[in-house]
């Protein structure tokens, strides 16, 4: 949420405190809402610790594991875009569509990137390079 005194100053520990809790509900509210949410996180807790034993370095690990934070963002994200759009209104609007439709392209395109990271990755090193 946005600081409603307009000043730029340090947040106190409460206020730190009540964003993370904002964040937990955002997080709970997805979790509730998109089972694409649920199965990529569940994806998320097989494939990190894999990705902790198959990256050789931290940089290996951290792109590995980034990539796959990166779509639990992006869904996050499209996950509040669509509870937006569908709040406005139930019938049919152009944008709206186009709107939903680019949340969704943004979600694929994370996905592309994992598949991208973990292929540029792990192929060279299992065809034996």
């Amino acid at each position: 949420m946005a600081d409603s005194s307009g000043s730029h100053a340090p947040r106190s520990p409460f206020r730190a405190w009540q964003a993370f809790l904002w964040s937990m509900k955002g997080l709970r509210a997805t979790w509730d809402v998109e089972s694409s949410f649920r199965l990529e996180v569940y994806l998320f807790v097989v494939l990190a610790p894999l990705a902790m034993w198959l990256g050789e370095s931290g940089i290996e690990q951290a792109i590995l594991i980034g990539s796959m934070m990166l779509v639990l963002v992006v869904e996050v994200l499209n996950s509040a875009l669509e509870a937006v759009v569908d709040r406005w209104g139930p019938e049919h609007n152009e944008l709206a569509g186009r709107a939903k439709d680019m949340g969704s392209a943004a979600v694929f395109l994370s996905d592309i990137n994992v598949l991208i990271c973990w292929g540029l990755l792990l192929v060279p090193r299992l065809a034996g390079n």
